[in-house]
Parts: C-alpha cells; structure tokens; sequence
C-alpha cells in the first residue's frame, strides 16, 4: 500500500487494506469450523477481548475483573438483569447515559460468525448512538445467538418483529457509524445457554 493510501485510511479513520485483506483470509481459513469458534477467531483478530463463560458464576469473576483492571468507576447499563451483576460487583451504574459513564454494559441482537461483528439495537443502546457509548463496552451473549452471516441475522430479526437502530460493531471499531472515539475497548462475555 502505498504512503498515500495509508495517510488517507488515517485521517477517515478507515481501516487499511492489509487489515481488510487480514481478516479475509483469516475468514476464508475458518469457513469450514464451528460458528462459535470462527466468531471468536475473527472477534479477537479485530481487536475484541473474548471471554467465554460456563455459567453466570464465571461471568461475574470475569466482569470483577475487567472492572477491576481497566479501573472501570461507573456504568452505563439499563438492562435490569444485568444490572444485577453490577450489584454484586459494586459498580456504580446509571440507567441513562452520562458523561461520567467510563463503561457499558449491554446485551445485542447477534454475534456474526462470518466477520466477528456484534449486532446491536434499540433494545441494546436505547435510543443513543452507538458513536456516543463510552470507551469501553462490555457485551454479555449467549452462544444461541451467534449466527453465521448478516443475512441470517437479518432474517431473524424479521421474524421476531419490532427491532430498530440496527448497527454493528466489531473489535474496537464501530463497522457502520464513525466513533470520534478511537481508543474503544470492546469486551464480550459469552455464556453458555
């Protein structure tokens, strides 16, 4: 690629060729293994932290611990169940989104096999941006929901009705909307159904 591409991928906050191409050939590698192990290939080759989790038990240690290490202090989290866990960890959360949010914690729609994409919604991020989350996000699935493409993923949300505000993200970077923040930590603690 030539000095020019490079400086141009920079200022659009693009990603470059080589890293498309990268994670092509790692796709095109994994078209033959199991869903949730291609997600987590490609999750993680994007720049994701994966964690799989046996049961809640496990994915409140690893919650701890992320909170602990990347010294989260307070949370965006409007989803009651998983509200819950930030009461067992004693984090300090608030059920709209504030300027002093240094973390998310969500639910999505999908995992995306084929490219380790994290499908969200309003039922997700409310009705805010995904631009307008916080530095780090951490996402709790389950393994039922990992899908094999877009369309897939899309089929289904057909199916289950009144789902608006789809985006996507993907490692560190938002995939459909351009974040100003490009230092975003995404965390994902996969449970098993």
């Amino acid at each position: 690629m030539n000095l020019f591409k490079r400086i141009v991928s920079k200022l659009t906050n693009q990603p470059e060729e080589e890293e498309k191409q990268s994670l092509e050939k790692l796709g095109d590698s994994l078209k033959n293994a199991d869903l949730d192990y291609k997600f987590a290939q490609l999750f993680t080759h994007s720049g994701g932290f994966f964690n799989y989790c046996a049961d809640e038990a496990e994915a409140l240690q690893t919650l701890n611990q992320i909170v602990k290490i990347e010294g989260i202090s307070n949370v965006f989290c409007w989803d009651k169940e998983l509200q819950n866990f930030l009461n067992v960890v004693k984090i300090p959360y608030t059920s709209e989104m504030e300027h002093s949010n240094d973390a998310a914690f969500i639910t999505c729609e999908y995992l995306i096999a084929y490219d380790g994409r994290i499908m969200l919604s309003h039922n997700n991020i409310l009705h805010y941006h995904s631009s307008r989350l916080p530095g780090k996000i951490i996402i709790m699935a389950n393994v039922s929901q990992i899908v094999n493409n877009l369309n897939d993923a899309m089929g289904k949300i057909k199916r289950n009705g009144n789902i608006k505000n789809l985006t996507s993200i993907s490692g560190g970077q938002s995939s459909l909307d351009t974040s100003s923040n490009t230092n975003t930590k995404l965390f994902l603690l996969l449970l098993e159904d």
